[in-house]
């Protein structure tokens, strides 16, 4: 259920001219109805580009969410006249990575290349970020216009998405816009109005008109969108890496009662490629999940942005969760190895008993009936030897 919806009906409940006391529902009580799939709101949930994809069971929402939502109620519940209307921020993760060669060749007329993104300032009254590690930012459009954007451009051109994922990774966020307010991360909810000025990084400075939300906040919002894009490669990244370890869940059990992994050995080899892949993708991605990026290092605003958003989604938990999996991981793939040489010494000795048992047999054929008379002494050939010498 998404949370701005919890605290807006908290509100009503709030204000309401009756008091009525609200019963307690058990968590595993509340369900989304059969009609409506459920979005995570800051966990992804897989959706596939299918035009009625079946229904995902979504991930817990970050316990720091969950206690921070409350936040937003005073934004929220006292609007202003400077204040807009609240409005999504939409992260879709397609891709492992994109080709950023491919990729400028699709992309709207306008579009600019700002650091570690392509900026795309005004599409359908939106603005969209996109980043080199397969992601989609979308400020102020809905998931049907992401979808559909991700359907004309991303998808438009083969080579664009480098490693496809099998199903998108989509997580939702909300902005509003206030002169009068700070940028911040209040909550759930993204505030963008005054920020002090950026000296040490360049940002592109468009004429006001050409751009879908002011340009006077856009380096928070590449640092928020930068948070965000890293939190969905992440999310990315943990279902395939649940779906790998799924795979191989059975493997420790099948070894306890049959002494045998239960797979082949090319079957064994794509596990072993499946897994370092994992380990290439946390340690030498082009997202390193625990660092901050080298921008930012010059910048604290920025930093202060990119951070709040990162320790909102527990990217550091969600990363350091990714490692000890790969941890895991990583002993499996020292048993795999072991059951493959096992497995080809075990080969290599039938092969070398095969090759014994064919010199013998090709011996005995060719010695045979030498050694027979060796053995038994016959005379009669004996004698006829003698008698072709004498002769």
């Amino acid at each position: 259920m998404n949370i701005a919806r919890l605290a807006r009906s908290t509100l009503r409940v709030k204000h309401a001219s009756v008091s009525v006391p609200r019963p307690r529902i058990p968590a595993q009580m509340i369900t989304s109805s059969p009609q409506i799939y459920p979005i995570r709101t800051f966990a992804s949930t897989p959706q596939k580009l299918a035009p009625s994809p079946p229904p995902a069971s979504p991930k817990s929402k970050p316990q720091t969410l969950r206690r921070a939502a409350q936040a937003s109620l005073p934004i929220r519940s006292n609007p202003t006249p400077t204040r807009g209307t609240i409005r999504p921020v939409l992260t879709l993760a397609t891709a492992e990575s994109y080709n950023p060669h491919l990729l400028e060749g699709v992309l709207p007329d306008g579009s600019q290349r700002v650091h570690a993104a392509w900026w795309i300032p005004n599409w359908k009254s939106g603005e969209i970020w996109i980043f080199d590690s397969g992601s989609c930012v979308f400020w102020g459009l809905s998931e049907a216009e992401a979808r559909m954007f991700v359907a004309e451009v991303t998808m438009s051109v083969k080579g664009v998405e480098v490693d496809k994922l099998k199903t998108l990774e989509l997580e939702e966020l909300e902005f509003v816009t206030d002169p009068k307010e700070t940028t911040r991360l209040q909550g759930d909810l993204i505030i963008l109005g005054q920020m002090p000025p950026i000296s040490e990084v360049e940002f592109p400075s468009p004429p006001p008109d050409s751009t879908a939300i002011p340009s006077e906040t856009l380096p928070a919002r590449y640092a928020f969108s930068h948070a965000l894009a890293r939190s969905s490669a992440l999310s990315a990244l943990e279902t395939s890496l649940d779906s790998y370890l799924h795979s191989v869940s059975r493997l420790p059990s099948t070894l306890g009662t049959t002494g045998k992994p239960g797979l082949g050995r090319k079957e064994l080899r794509m596990k072993l490629g499946q897994l370092m892949r994992f380990r290439q993708g946390v340690n030498l991605g082009r997202e390193t999940f625990g660092d901050t990026p080298d921008l930012y290092w010059t910048e604290p605003v920025l930093e202060g942005y990119f951070d709040s958003v990162s320790e909102a989604l527990e990217i550091k938990a969600r990363a350091d969760s990714v490692n000890a999996k790969i941890t895991y991981a990583a002993e499996l793939q020292g048993l795999l190895r072991e059951l493959l040489a096992e497995s080809s010494g075990h080969r290599m000795e039938l092969i070398i008993i095969a090759l014994i048992a064919v010199e013998v047999v090709i011996a005995i054929i060719r010695d045979g009936p030498e050694l027979w008379h060796m053995i038994t002494g016959t005379p009669q050939a004996d004698e006829k030897k003698k008698g072709e010498f004498a002769e």
